[in-house]
């Protein structure tokens, strides 16, 4: 007889659930680590009904500093991924974020004519836009549809003004957190040679492949470590 690993046993049995109980809505809150400060982030998904077998999603983030780093930076940065689930996973209509008083900087996928138009700055942009295409919000939250991810991820991300493919590599930890330990499919981004730039993404195992750790260098050089310090799943059988 031929056995499953492990891993792949635990996911489809959490899959099989998830089939049938899909969660009308996720909250994730979450502290946060920089190379200035520290602060706190909590996420909405919510998950509703728009056809008799299609679903619709809203993903909401809201940062804001803590401590003596709010008197430095007192703003909070609101994110917002909305669209569709697909047999594929999440599929994106429009990504959102606006850091403190800024012009928010916008995303708008066009599927039907494969166009994504990008606004950052009081600048626009529109490309060519490729399937499976995601922004970085719904990119966290895209692996609770999907099968989990075995030796790489390849993606094109959306972000600001710029469309990359984000290649990861594909590993297992056991991850300390406030909330326990917690088994995970860790996901790393391959950057260039001297690149600054840098991601790694930590998803639950065995809680719906929830983001519960990303680490980041940004372009300008800033580090974040942002950690699950708390879940809250709800169901309802008609949403």
């Amino acid at each position: 007889m031929k056995f499953l690993p492990p891993i792949l046993l635990l996911w489809i049995l959490s899959f099989s659930v998830l089939a049938t109980e899909i969660p009308s809505r996720i909250e994730i809150s979450y502290s946060v680590k920089t190379d200035v400060g520290e602060g706190e982030i909590t996420e909405v998904m919510e998950v509703k009904k728009h056809t008799d077998d299609g679903y619709r999603y809203t993903i909401n983030s809201k940062a804001q500093a803590t401590g003596v780093y709010k008197l430095i930076e007192p703003n909070s940065i609101v994110r917002r991924s909305e669209g569709i689930i697909t047999k594929q996973g999440l599929q994106p209509f429009r990504a959102y974020e606006k850091r403190g008083k800024k012009e928010p900087s916008l995303a708008i996928f066009d599927w039907r004519n494969h166009i994504i138009t990008l606004q950052h700055e009081g600048q626009a942009a529109q490309e060519k836009l490729p399937e499976g295409t995601l922004d970085r919000l719904s990119l966290s939250y895209n692996f609770i549809f999907t099968e989990p991810p075995e030796h790489h991820v390849e993606r094109h991300v959306t972000n600001d003004l710029t469309l990359r493919l984000s290649r990861y590599t594909v590993t297992e930890e056991i991850l300390d957190t406030p909330i326990g330990k917690v088994e995970t499919i860790v996901l790393t981004r391959q950057e260039e040679k001297n690149s600054k730039l840098k991601r790694k993404l930590w998803l639950a195992l065995n809680n719906h492949m929830l983001p519960v750790r990303i680490i980041s260098v940004e372009e300008n050089g800033r580090e974040i470590d942002k950690l699950v310090t708390g879940i809250n799943i709800s169901y309802k059988a008609d949403h």
